[in-house]
Formats: structure tokens, sequence, C-alpha cells
């Protein structure tokens, strides 16, 4: 995928990161997480129309991807198991590492941060909410699952009080609706208030539900 022009490719650390510099001399921070075997170009078509004030950034995945590109969790000899809490939690962590050292390095307020992710990014964009409420203002969940294992945190309702935007498509066949709407009963019991954009097309995002996230991004 062409990567958006007015993007920087840089190195931070161990991670790569593609980012896109903020005109506001205050500016929001928005991380941008891509799926299975996406890379640090993917999520940019998502964040073409989104606000100048955001200072965006997104970092390639950890780990490399069977035959191409990174996943947010280690290789596993099933490649379409489902991802459970416990191989994607180090990359939670490490992720809130990267943000607060990123923002650090140029003086962004990133006590709270806004985040989306696309699938495997999705679930990785539910577990940073739940696992750090307290760093995260708005959560862009698309064509996402919440990962398995999270029944002791979800009891706990991390998410009271927030306002996630949810989108799928019905004819999904890598992440069916019928996961995505138990996923978004699970957001719920966690204490989310979900606003939920539904379409009849594949593993992506309609133009209808971007127009909807772009709406839900604004203020």
């Amino acid at each position: 995928m062409q990567a958006a022009t007015n993007t920087e490719l840089i190195s931070f650390g161990d991670w790569t990161l593609r980012v896109r510099a903020s005109e506001s001399s205050q500016p929001r921070l928005l991380v941008l997480l891509h799926g299975w075997t996406g890379d640090e170009n993917s999520m940019w078509v998502f964040a073409r129309a989104l606000s100048p004030d955001y200072w965006m950034i997104a970092p390639r995945a950890p780990h490399n991807a069977d035959p191409s590109g990174f996943s947010w969790r280690p290789p596993e000899p099933n490649l379409f198991g489902r991802p459970n809490v416990a191989a994607m939690k180090p990359a939670v962590d490490a992720l809130i590492q990267l943000v607060d050292e990123y923002s650090a390095s140029l003086k962004i307020n990133s006590a709270q941060f806004d985040i989306m992710g696309f699938s495997q990014g999705a679930a990785m964009t539910n577990l940073v909410g739940m696992f750090y409420p307290q760093r995260v203002r708005k959560m862009g969940v698309l064509a996402g699952f919440v990962p398995s294992g999270m029944e002791e945190i979800i009891a706990q309702k991390p998410l009271a009080g927030k306002n996630i935007f949810v989108a799928h498509g019905t004819q999904d066949q890598l992440v069916p609706i019928d996961r995505a709407r138990a996923s978004i009963e699970l957001l719920e019991q966690a204490g989310a208030q979900v606003t939920y954009c539904e379409d009849d097309v594949a593993h992506k995002l309609s133009a209808n539900c971007l127009r909807a996230l772009e709406d839900y991004l604004k203020d």
C-alpha cells in the first residue's frame, strides 16, 4: 500500500514508524495500528481526512508474519488461530513505552491519546484500552475483535465512561460478523458505550463507516 505523501518514515529505538506531524502548537496524539501481515504504511488510507491537529504515528509491529509483513504477536504454528491476551500483552506494554518515549522526545502531551487499529491492530486497540484505560481517550476498532482470556479484566469494567467506535463488515470471512457482535457485548460488559457501524462489505472498512469514523474522531 502506498504511504501517505505528507508522512515521514523514521526509526525510533527498536521501532520503525511512519509519522505525520501536526499543524497544531498543542497536538493530540493518534496511534494507528495495522493488522496481521501489514506494516507502518497500511493504516494511512483511513487517516487522510482526519484533523491536522493530530500528530499521528503508525508503528511497525515487532514480529514477522508469514509469508510477509508484520504481526503484534509471535509466530505460531496455527497462523489462523485466535490470538489470546497472553500472546499480545507484551506488545501492548511495549507500545505504551513507545508512546511515552516518543512523545517525550517531542514534548507532546500523551497523558491521554487516541488509538485506532484494523483487524489484529483493532484487537491491540481493545487491549490497550482495557489494560491502560487511563491513557486512552478515543478508540477506533475496525474489523477487529476482543482476544480471548480477558474475562477477569472485563469484569473490572475498565472502559467505564468511554465511547468506543466499532466498524465491521457483514461479509467478513477473516473475522466473522458474529465474533464482532460478541466482541461488542464484551466491550459493553467492560463498561464502554459503543458507537457501531455495520455495512455489507468483507474484511475492510466501508465508505459509510469511514465517514462515521471521521465524525467520531472530530472532537
